[in-house]
């Protein structure tokens, strides 16, 4: 009997159209149950974000990024972040992204997980990592239609807008899980700034 662990077998594939940002390819698949099917997948290039650290004054922010998105047609609360390039180490793209959006580099990135954005129809990789140790080392440096607001967000503050308006990105909602996850849940709800708006309290 047949289950949903199974491989499929690849029979071919055609690509449909190449729009810039992802490929859509169509590929022939036999599945366990003996059936032979279509399906439509999107060859997109990795994605890579980083969740900045800032401490200042034994107090520890989150830099995140508004910037507007065409998808949504509204303003996006994010961490840094972007394409991996072809060939580019993912590690050093989730530098590059954070430098070239914030002015910031980190001395420490760690990788804190590698998921699948979308596993039905897409075929890149998303990779989350931690930076710490930030030091501001100039000016943003961003594309022809970039326009993104840094802002410093104190880290309990940042948890209790997950999900909220404006922090609705479900790949930010992902990477704040492996971000509370490294960290520990009441590491975060014990903070002296979470104690002071009643986050340690329940």
């Amino acid at each position: 009997m047949p289950n949903g662990s199974d491989p499929w077998e690849s029979r071919g594939q055609r690509p449909i159209q190449d729009f810039g940002i992802f490929k859509a390819t169509e590929v022939d698949r036999a599945g366990p149950h003996g059936k032979t099917g279509r399906f439509v997948v999107l060859d997109a290039p990795d994605w890579g974000v980083v969740v900045p650290i800032l401490e200042k004054s034994g107090n520890r922010y989150i830099l995140a990024v508004r910037q507007f998105r065409h998808g949504s047609g509204r303003a996006s609360l994010e961490f840094p972040g972007g394409v991996v390039e072809p060939g580019e180490d993912p590690e050093r793209a989730a530098a590059r992204e954070l430098r070239e959006e914030t002015g910031y580099a980190a001395r420490r990135i760690t990788l804190l997980g590698d998921l699948s954005p979308n596993p039905a129809i897409l075929t890149n990789r998303f990779r989350v990592y931690l930076a710490e140790d930030l030091t501001l080392e100039g000016e943003q440096s961003l594309d022809e239609h970039e326009i993104v607001d840094v802002q410093e967000i104190p880290e309990s503050l940042f948890l209790e807008r997950l999900g909220g308006p404006g922090w609705d990105h479900a790949l930010m909602s992902a990477a704040a899980f492996l971000y509370i996850r490294h960290r520990g849940w009441e590491t975060l709800r014990n903070t002296p700034d979470a104690q002071a708006r009643g986050g340690g309290k329940g």
